[in-house]
C-alpha cells in the first residue's frame, strides 16, 4: 500500500464539479435515507432467527457487540467525510490513504455489496407483496416473484433518476410504516409476555442475555457477528450523497452516527421482544426451531397480531422496497465517482443534465443487479441465498480498510489532541480490527461446505461466492488497468492525497480537514 503523499498532480483536474445537485438534504432526510438503506424490518425478519440458531439467548448482547464496529467505523466515515466530502466515499478516501489499487477494490467492495443486496431485496419485497394475497400458488411461484422484483428495481430506479427531492419524500412515508409497525410489534409482544397471555414457551426477558462473557462458542459468536454487521449496514448511504447535501462536510457524517444509534435502539429492543414473546424453544414458533429462522415475523405474525397480521407483511415489502431504492443510490454515486477520477470508463461518468443524478450508472448498476438476480434464481434459489449470507465479507472488507485509511490519511494529526487521538486515531483501529477479525474468521467457517445452501467444489457455496466476488474485482481492476484512460489513475495522478476533490459548485464544498465538535 503506497503512500502518495509526495506524490504530485501532474495532470491538471478538470474545473468544475460532477454534475450533482446541491443542497438537496438536510440533517433529518440524511438521517432518514441511512436508516432506510438498512431496510430495518426486512433486516429483523431475516436475521433474528439465524442470531438466536448461532448464540442463543446471547442475541441482544451479539446485536450489541456487533454495533460497536460499526459505530465506530461510522466516526472514521464522518472525520473523513469533513475532510474529503466526496460521494466516491471509501474509494476516495483509500485511494488518497494508500493509492489507487487498494482504493479501485475498496470501490469494488461498496458495488458488489450493493448488486447483491439489490438482487435479495427485490425477491423479499415481492414474495411479500404476494403474500398479501394468501395465495401460494401467488407467493411460491417463482417466474411470478422474480418477474415483479425486476419492476420494483425497475421503478426504484426511475425514481432515483428523478432526483433525491421525490426520492426523499417517498422514504419519509416508507420508514414511517417501518417504525409504526416495529413499535407495535415490541408493545404487543411484551405486553403479551407481562400480562400472561403469550403463548406457551414465553419468558421474561432476562438480564443474562446481555451477558458478553455467556456465549459457548467461537465460531457462533463470529457468525452471529457477521449476521449483525448486515443489519447494520447501509447507514454510510447518507455519506455518498455528501455532495447533494447541505453543509455536505459536517451533515451527512452527524447523520451516519445518528443512524446507528437510532439502529441500535431499534434492533435490541425488537430482538428481546421476539424472545420473550417466542421462548427459545425448538418447536411451534420458538426462536429455536430451524423452521423459523428465515423469516421470524412470517413465524410470529399471527400469534402477535392476531387478524392485523397482514400490517407486519406489508411493513417488511415495503422495508424491502424502500431499501431497494436507498441501494441503488450510494452505488451509482460510488461508481460515479470512480469514472471521474479515471478508475472506470467515462460512461459511468453522465449526468441527466434535467435531474442532475448519475443517470447512466444508476440504470448500468441496477441492470447488473436483474442481470444477477434472474441468474441466480434460474441456477438455483439456494445459490441466492448463499449470496446474502456472504455479503458480510464485502461489507467488512471496505469499511475495514475505511477505518485504516482514516488513521493513515490523518497519520501526522492524531496525537495532536485528545479529540484526534480516539476520533481518528483509537475509534477506527479498534473498528478496523473488529471488522478484519470477523471477516478472517466467516471466512474460515465459511469455508465448510455445511456452512449455508450450497457446496460449490467441495467448498462452501458462501465462501465461493463471497471470496469470488471480491476476486473477481481484483481481475476486473487488471483488466481496467491496460486500457488508455485508466494511465492517469493507476499513476496516481487523477486521484492521490493532494487532488482536489470534484464537487458540485458551492462555496460549502471546500475539501478541507477541520476539527469540530462531538456529533
Amino acid at each position: 500500500m503506497a503512500d502518495n503523499s509526495a506524490v504530485s498532480t501532474e495532470a491538471p483536474t478538470p474545473s468544475g464539479g460532477k454534475g450533482l445537485a446541491v443542497g438537496k438534504l438536510g440533517l433529518v432526510g440524511s438521517t432518514v435515507i441511512g436508516l432506510a438503506s438498512t431496510a430495518p424490518v426486512y433486516s429483523l425478519a431475516a436475521t433474528i432467527g439465524f442470531v438466536v440458531l448461532a448464540v442463543g439467548a446471547q442475541a441482544p448482547i451479539a446485536m450489541i457487540l456487533a454495533f460497536i464496529p460499526m459505530f465506530l467505523t461510522a466516526y472514521a466515515y464522518r472525520e473523513l467525510n469533513r475532510a474529503v466530502p466526496d460521494c466516491g466515499t471509501a474509494f476516495t478516501w483509500v485511494t488518497k490513504a494508500f493509492g489507487p489499487w487498494t482504493g479501485w477494490l475498496a470501490g469494488w467492495g461498496v458495488a458488489v455489496a450493493g448488486i447483491i443486496v439489490l438482487a435479495n431485496l427485490a425477491q423479499i419485497g415481492s414474495k411479500y407483496l404476494w403474500l398479501l394475497t394468501d395465495n401460494p400458488d401467488l407467493y411460491e411461484n417463482v417466474p411470478l416473484v422474480t418477474a415483479t422484483g425486476v419492476v420494483f428495481i425497475g421503478v426504484m430506479t426511475f425514481v432515483s433518476v428523478r432526483g433525491l427531492e421525490i426520492g426523499e419524500r417517498l422514504q419519509n412515508i416508507l420508514l414511517a410504516v417501518q417504525y409504526i409497525a416495529l413499535a407495535l410489534f415490541v408493545v404487543l409482544a411484551l405486553w403479551a409476555v407481562f400480562t400472561g397471555t403469550a403463548p406457551a414457551g414465553s419468558t421474561t426477558p432476562q438480564l443474562d442475555w446481555f451477558n458478553p462473557f455467556a456465549f459457548t462458542s467461537l465460531s457462533g459468536f463470529t457468525e452471529a457477528i457477521l449476521l449483525c454487521l448486515f443489519i447494520y449496514w447501509g447507514w454510510d448511504t447518507c455519506l455518498a450523497l455528501n455532495e447533494e447535501t447541505k453543509d455536505p462536510a459536517r451533515i451527512p457524517g452527524r447523520a451516519a452516527v445518528l443512524s446507528t444509534v437510532i439502529l441500535l435502539v431499534t434492533y435490541v429492543s425488537v430482538t428481546v421482544a421476539a424472545m420473550a414473546f417466542a421462548g427459545l424453544g425448538t418447536s411451534g414458533i420458538g426462536l429455536g426451531n430451524e423452521g423459523n429462522s428465515e423469516d421470524v415475523f412470517l413465524a410470529l405474525k399471527d400469534a402477535v397480531f392476531g387478524p392485523w397480521a397482514w400490517l407486519l407483511v406489508i411493513a417488511v415489502c415495503v422495508s424491502a422496497i424502500s431499501s431497494t431504492q436507498t441501494t441503488i443510490l450510494p452505488t451509482a454515486r460510488g461508481t460515479l465517482a470512480m469514472a471521474t477520477y479515471k478508475a472506470l470508463p467515462a460512461a459511468f461518468g453522465r449526468i441527466s443534465p434535467k435531474f442532475q443524478t448519475p443517470r447512466f450508472a444508476t440504470i448500468f448498476m441496477s441492470v447488473v443487479a436483474v442481470t444477477f438476480y434472474v441468474g441466480m434464481t434460474l441456477v438455483s434459489e439456494n445459490i441466492l441465498a448463499d449470496t446474502i449470507l456472504s455479503i458480510g465479507l464485502a461489507i467488512a472488507f471496505y469499511y475495514a480498510l475505511t477505518s485504516y485509511a482514516c488513521i493513515w490519511y490523518f497519520r501526522t494529526e492524531i496525537f495532536t489532541s485528545a479529540r484526534n487521538f480516539l476520533f481518528k486515531g483509537l475509534f477506527p483501529l479498534i473498528g478496523g480490527l473488529m471488522l478484519t477479525a470477523a471477516f478472517i474468521q466467516s471466512a474460515i467457517d465459511m469455508y465448510d461446505p455445511d456452512y449455508g445452501y450450497t457446496v460449490i467444489f467441495d467448498i462452501g457455496g458462501v465462501f465461493v461466492v463471497g471470496i469470488g466476488s471480491l476476486a473477481l474485482g481484483v481481475v476486473l481492476m487488471v483488466v481496467w488497468a491496460f486500457f488508455p484512460r485508466s494511465k492517469d489513475f493507476f499513476a496516481g495522478r487523477s486521484l492521490n492525497r493532494q487532488t482536489e476533490v470534484l464537487v458540485p459548485d458551492s462555496e460549502q464544498l471546500v475539501p478541507r480537514s477541520v476539527d469540530g465538535g462531538l456529533m
